[in-house]
């Protein structure tokens, strides 16, 4: 029996699987990115001899920040640390999706829990990412004011919050459509809605571009390709892996009870 308790515990074990997936792709697509933009922010850093020449408090200064040693060396942040931050959002990402599936199976016509469930991934990757990656797209390190970090994440979060509400609230009027004007056109209508709203809001919200005019446009294009592959990979691996899951408990049920039925028949 499908429960809200078995789409949980399907969907962390689905994002756990996700997470360790997604640290093998990230470390070979996004962590060649990272370290070439690491390079050069370091290559960047300001230093000025002649101030530490005439001042010698400031030169001993320098000496002893340059000595120590940082509290997570370069090696760990692409590995440990990588697949640590991987696996925990893998199984929190998963234990969402699980619970959203929960609530939509049965929300969407006549698709089977598995569909229904692969649906809400897709669902929840262009809304939840997709839509605001596109109006604000992550920037490697070297790239960004560090002034306008706040400002620039609220924009992001504004984008998010819109786009997922819009996605919420045309869901609910393609179901309240269908029974008049079928799920096609009902559909469409509802994902044209979605696509005007976002559109505006995009629209609305100022560009932010804090790129330098010396920063290498390839770089820059592999950083954010290969954080929207990262993501895709993400979503796309809790999304199959828990609908195969579902499926699988669904088969499970139907067989159980066709065996209590032939029971119940020869007894």
């Amino acid at each position: 029996m499908l429960t809200a308790r078995t789409f949980l515990v399907r969907g962390l074990l689905a994002g756990l699987f996700a997470g360790i997936v997604v640290f093998g792709v990230a470390y070979v697509v996004g962590e060649p990115s990272v370290a070439s933009a690491i390079a050069i922010e370091e290559s960047a850093a300001p230093t000025d001899e002649h101030t530490h020449d005439s001042n010698p408090a400031a030169q001993a200064d320098e000496h002893s920040h340059g000595d120590e040693q940082a509290v997570v060396s370069r090696t760990n942040q692409a590995t440990w640390g990588l697949a640590t931050a991987t696996v925990i959002f893998g199984v929190a990402l998963g234990g969402i999706v699980g619970l959203a599936a929960a609530f939509a199976c049965g929300r969407f016509g006549r698709l089977s829990p598995r569909a229904s469930t692969a649906l809400v991934a897709v669902l929840g990757f262009v809304a939840g990412y997709l839509v605001p990656y596109l109006k604000y797209p992550p920037n490697p390190p070297a790239v960004g004011n560090p002034d306008t970090i706040g400002q620039r994440t609220a924009w992001y979060f504004c984008m998010l919050a819109v786009s997922v509400v819009a996605a919420i609230i045309a869901i609910v009027a393609a179901r309240r459509l269908a029974p008049r004007f079928g799920s096609w056109s009902s559909g469409l209508t509802a994902a044209g809605g979605y696509l005007v709203v976002v559109g505006l809001t995009a629209r609305l919200l100022p560009v932010i571009d804090e790129v330098p005019a010396t920063f290498p446009a390839d770089l820059l294009w592999q950083f954010r390709i290969a954080s929207l592959t990262v993501q895709a990979t993400l979503w796309a691996v809790i999304g199959l892996t828990l609908a195969t899951m579902i499926g699988s408990v669904v088969r499970r049920s139907a067989g159980a009870s066709r065996t209590d039925q032939l029971a119940g028949s020869a007894a």
